[in-house]
């Protein structure tokens, strides 16, 4: 059984910072391009960051030189290192496979505010 179970997530002040983690299981998780993705109120999910097999990394325009996506493979975990966050960045947080996602996990929430 595919699972995602993310965690980190929290209330956080403008300019502040975070860890979001993911456990994957039911997947090979090394042969696995691995993402995380995000959900505002009443907009589409995105894609925020993405990294390889290999460890090669992409991001959304909106997070470059902010966020940064790693993986362990030998947990079967990805992580997301947000910094300089904006309310913008306000969201349900999700990681999964990509480009074709399994089953979404519950995700953590993010919320930027003063």
């Amino acid at each position: 059984q595919v699972q995602m179970v993310e965690s980190g997530g929290g209330l956080v002040q403008p300019g502040g910072s975070l860890r979001l983690s993911c456990a994957a299981s039911g997947i090979i998780f090394s042969a696995n391009t691995m993402a995380w993705y995000r959900q505002a109120p009443w907009k589409q999910r995105e894609l925020v960051a993405v990294i390889s097999r290999g460890g090669g990394t992409d991001y959304g325009d909106f997070v470059k030189g902010r966020f940064t996506i790693s993986r362990d493979n030998a947990k079967d975990m990805v992580y997301l290192e947000m910094n300089s966050l904006k309310p913008e960045d306000t969201a349900l947080y999700y990681c999964n496979t990509h480009p074709r996602p399994m089953p979404w996990g519950q995700g953590t929430q993010v919320t930027v505010s003063s």
